[in-house]
């Protein structure tokens, strides 16, 4: 699959890209994709939640009412969680939620990502470019002449670029990502992916790592 090269104002340069179609053209797998999105996202949850239980919360141990003739439930202290006041029952408590992938499962995620964005044509190449100083304007231009503008959009360079991140910072719907931080979520909740033209050799040598 050949993609044209666009330039800033949004026009072909003339070169085109041969997307690799061990990247770009492999059979989905659905249930790979779900796995690795599932991971990213628990990876995000703190898992600091915590409430306290009867042992925890402070009142008297003393037995409240006698065991036998009141007609009622049985009752022997005032932090039981059925008594109002009294501790959770079966509360949260502090977790990880994080749970193992294989590397190989990943790399299929994102190939399987990265199938679907280029058969809905949803892949941009862009020529590299820098930015002298932040400036979220220039930005602001760059998506309008690419017609992202109203689209959530995923930025993927070769290597880390601090002043394109801070024109960026501001902007709702769009990401500047490097080529080592493509994680599958990203991909798939970007309507567009706007790749620089160098990052293209740069994921054929991230994924040959382990083909």
């Amino acid at each position: 699959m050949e993609i044209a090269v666009l330039n800033r104002a949004g026009e072909e340069t003339g070169r085109k890209v041969e997307l690799n179609p061990s990247i770009y053209s492999v059979e989905p797998n659905d249930h790979a994709i779900y796995l690795d999105v599932k991971q990213y996202l628990a990876n995000q949850r703190q898992g600091t939640h915590k409430s306290k239980e009867r042992g925890e919360i402070s009142g008297s141990t003393r037995k409240i009412k006698k065991q036998k003739g009141t007609g009622g439930a049985r009752a022997g202290s005032i932090k039981s969680g059925t008594i109002r006041g009294g501790g959770r029952m079966f509360g949260p408590r502090p977790r990880n939620y994080g749970f193992k992938l294989n590397k190989k499962l990943k790399e299929l995620a994102r190939r399987s990502a990265l199938t679907y964005k280029a058969q809905g044509s949803d892949i941009l190449i862009l020529e590299d470019f820098s930015i002298e100083t932040p400036k979220t304007k220039e930005f602001i231009t760059l998506q309008n002449n690419l017609k992202i503008g109203d689209k959530n959009s995923l930025i993927v360079l070769s290597e880390a670029n601090k002043n394109i991140y801070l024109s960026t910072r501001n902007l709702q719907n769009i990401e500047v990502v490097t080529t080592s931080d493509l994680c599958t979520y990203k991909i798939m909740r970007a309507k567009k992916i706007v790749l620089a033209e160098s990052s293209v050799a740069k994921l054929e040598e991230l994924f040959k790592i382990n083909a």
